[in-house]
């Protein structure tokens, strides 16, 4: 085992995938099966979810008392323990407690992952890593989907027993980075509370928007899959499986074409195809065409890696970890309140859900085409002219 920052980037990256990966495909089954959940528990459930992602800000002042590494691993640790511990409590309240601990867990994490990685790795190497941690997050949830065959179809392992084995198995990984990788410095010293720079301006709209278009195709593209097209368990499970094998096979060429052909060129490229995705499921009829949408859809979203390494020219390095912590429960405000306001909509126009996810899309492409084609903490925007503040 490499014992490199990118390296443990990479293996951090595997086990939240690994865990989480497992949590979420079990979850519809288990909540229904064992729970007896309706659509006013799981909707209020997922709604909790979300909620340590809105307060993602808070990890700034964690890391008063703790080294963003050391942070980073006990975050998967709290995700793991969420994990381990959701088939021992079967129902509502106890699911709901065990959502949130995973949910504080995997959400810090994330928000930790890529502030260090933006330390870590050389401006003009990001684009590609980025692009090989995506492989490596394809490869563990497949790992993730294959334990679950082997564990519960063939040695018929219950619910209980494979959310404690996966999650144990998530702890055992942490033990053994913690073990087996020194404390690496983290560079520059960084800001211990919240900061919102006018400079960042445009990266504060871009995540606004990218979370807006990924609540949209998280919650109503794989809905429209079973209400409008009938598809099952199975087949959704069979385009999940799609999408990360694309993601396994093309994530990392992904990545270094997004770092030959720079941020603005890369981030005008995902949102016109989205556009065109967008508005092609309002109006598709066919279940296979639908399917290839979906699927072009997740592949286009790999694409928002130019919108981190746009930041990463732009930033000051002291400002990363506090920005990152800020961008998180930026991306999260339109997950608290989308899903809620359009399936309102979709009750009465699908298709308008769709068309409002392109006018997000066609708003963050206004924003892409602002960015500069060489950005540098001097030149982060064209227009209006720069400010320092």
């Amino acid at each position: 085992m490499q014992r490199t920052p990118q390296a443990l980037l990479l293996w951090m990256t595997f086990i939240m995938s690994l865990v989480f990966s497992v949590w979420q495909v079990l979850l519809n089954n288990f909540v229904i099966e064992r729970a007896a959940f309706t659509g006013a528990e799981i909707g209020l459930l997922q709604s909790l979810r979300e909620v340590p992602g809105f307060l993602a800000f808070t990890a700034i002042f964690v890391l008063i008392v703790l080294k963003e590494q050391s942070f980073a691993l006990i975050s998967l640790a709290v995700l793991s323990i969420g994990v381990a511990i959701t088939g021992f409590f079967p129902s509502a309240l106890g699911l709901y407690l065990t959502t949130i601990l995973m949910s504080v867990g995997f959400h810090y994490f994330e928000t930790i992952n890529q502030s260090l990685t933006l330390q870590w790795v050389d401006k003009q190497d990001t684009a590609g890593f980025m692009g090989k941690a995506m492989a490596w997050k394809a490869a563990a949830a497949l790992t993730g989907y294959g334990s679950i065959w082997i564990l519960m179809t063939w040695l018929k392992f219950d619910y209980v027993y494979m959310y404690a084995f996966i999650g144990a198995l998530g702890l055992l990984m942490v033990a053994i980075l913690h073990v087996n990788f020194p404390r690496f410095p983290e560079g520059e010293a960084q800001h211990k509370k919240i900061i919102l720079r006018q400079k960042y301006w445009l990266y504060y709209l871009l995540t606004f928007f990218s979370g807006a278009r990924r609540q949209i195709f998280m919650v109503f593209a794989g809905f429209m899959m079973v209400e409008k097209f009938g598809y099952s368990v199975s087949q959704i499970t069979a385009l999940f499986l799609i999408n990360y094998v694309v993601n396994l096979l093309f994530a990392p060429a992904l990545g270094r074409f997004i770092g030959r052909i720079g941020e603005r060129r890369a981030l005008t490229i995902e949102y016109v195809g989205l556009i065109i995705v967008f508005v092609s499921y309002a109006f598709v009829s066919h279940p296979y065409i639908a399917a290839g949408l979906y699927v072009i859809d997740h592949l286009l979203f790999a694409m928002a890696i130019a919108m981190k390494t746009y930041f990463q020219k732009i930033a000051d390095k002291q400002d990363i970890a506090a920005t990152m912590s800020v961008s998180f429960t930026i991306n999260h405000i339109a997950a608290v309140v989308i899903p809620a306001l359009l399936g309102i909509l979709w009750l009465y126009s699908p298709s308008m859900v769709f068309f409002i996810g392109a006018g997000f899309a066609l708003c963050s492409l206004i924003l892409a085409r602002n960015i500069p084609l060489t950005p540098t903490p001097e030149y982060r925007v064209c227009w209006p002219a720069n400010t320092t503040k």
